[in-house]
């Protein structure tokens, strides 16, 4: 079985970040996908919190993990996800589902926010490049 990963924030390909090439060599582009959450500006990153409401919708792309056990350490590592980060950690891995522009339905693993997010300030669009670019 294939196993996913959807990237929204500074591992997509126009975010210009160093790691989306880690990302490229282990990893093949499928297409553009939206996840149902909420996304956060947290810093010079966002964050994606799993929503009920179908509106709000995280827009990122989806990738085949050519090599999952070579590639998720240093994404969970870049992530500060795991063993050996303190806890609470920002971020947590967690198989979601994520919508294609066709309809059609993936579970991927994603990278949600762990952390409170009363202060933050949202990201209507759901894109954060938009936010990035501006």
């Amino acid at each position: 079985m294939a196993e996913f990963l959807f990237v929204y924030g500074t591992l997509r390909q126009n975010a210009n970040h160093p790691m989306h090439q880690q990302l490229a060599t282990h990893a093949r582009f499928v297409a553009m996908a939206c996840l149902q959450a909420r996304l956060y500006q947290v810093s010079y990153y966002p964050g994606a919190v799993p929503s009920s409401f179908a509106c709000d919708q995280v827009i990122g792309e989806l990738y085949q993990l050519l090599q999952p056990e070579q590639l998720l350490p240093l994404l969970d590592n870049y992530e500060e996800c795991g063993p050996g980060f303190a806890q609470p950690q920002e971020y947590r891995r967690e198989l979601q589902q994520v919508a294609l522009e066709d309809g059609a339905s993936v579970s991927a693993w994603v990278y949600i926010y762990n952390r409170d997010t009363s202060a933050l300030t949202q990201i209507p669009s759901g894109d954060f490049l938009n936010v990035l670019h501006q």
